[in-house]
């Protein structure tokens, strides 16, 4: 049987994959790649935690929540990032300085 351990212990390798993406790498779509995965970590925990804790639904809905922030951050922090490589012609997050106004 699976129990809270489990995924507990997925979420976490989850998270600290995400978060070792964003430290490490320079490209910017792999760092939103990287929040991706922070974000998927923490609807894991609230779902686990949900299922194992309570009879209610309160963190399938967070859950709920934190995906469409994802999916929000996702179509906002592209954008963002499209405009960036037509601007400068890199992805590299280490030259967003150059725009500076």
């Amino acid at each position: 049987m699976i129990g809270l351990t489990h995924y507990v212990v997925v979420s976490v390798v989850l998270f600290a994959l995400g978060l070792a993406t964003v430290m490490i790498r320079k490209n910017a779509i792999a760092v939103l790649m990287g929040i991706e995965l922070i974000l998927n970590a923490s609807a894991l925990n609230f779902v686990a935690f949900s299922r194992f804790n309570t009879a209610s639904m309160r963190g399938e809905i967070t859950a709920l929540f934190v995906i469409v922030l994802a999916v929000a951050e996702a179509a906002v922090a592209l954008a963002i990032v499209l405009n960036f490589y037509k601007q400068i012609g890199s992805a590299n997050v280490d030259e967003a300085d150059i725009m500076k106004g």
